[in-house]
């Protein structure tokens, strides 16, 4: 179903794909929008590596919810910052993933997903905990259980 990566001498490992998905803090969420338009949004996102799924939080309305809820298939990109080479050029690690999405809907583990998610963002618990107590009930907490993962290095000259 997925098409293999036509420069497979170029990809990342699985375990490099998970470190990079683990690491980096913002990837770009894409969905079919409006009129089979694609809607491309950069989002804050965790990797939960025991469920294979991607997290991210959003308003309960909009063009992304409403695409969503029309077609729950998305692909997700992230990349690192890159690492210089000899000369001007860099380096770039990226990973795209594709899935489907679907609000989390029970209260105890969106409150668990919601707190881990923003320990990755947050420079306190204890912030974490006042922006949860003010808010939590208007924020949306949304998995995308993976399908198909690949990573590929390139050298951007």
């Amino acid at each position: 179903m997925f098409r293999p990566m036509r420069r497979f001498k170029q990809a990342l490992s699985d375990a490099e794909c998970i470190r990079i998905l683990k690491t980096e803090k913002r990837g770009t969420l894409a969905v079919i929008g409006d009129d089979g338009y694609p809607y491309a949004v950069p989002i804050n996102f965790y990797y939960d590596e025991p469920e294979n799924k991607i997290f991210f939080h959003t308003a309960r309305e909009g063009h992304k919810i409403d695409a969503i809820k029309a077609c729950d298939k998305v692909c997700f990109t992230v990349h690192d910052a890159g690492e210089k080479s000899d000369d001007w050029s860099f380096f770039v690690k990226s990973v795209i993933a594709f899935g489907r999405t679907r609000p989390v809907t029970d209260p105890a583990v969106k409150c668990e997903k919601a707190k881990t998610f923003g320990m990755k963002y947050y420079p306190s618990e204890e912030e974490l905990d006042r922006e949860l107590e003010r808010d939590f009930n208007r924020v949306q907490i949304m998995e995308i259980a993976l399908e198909h993962m690949s990573g590929k290095r390139v050298h951007e000259k």
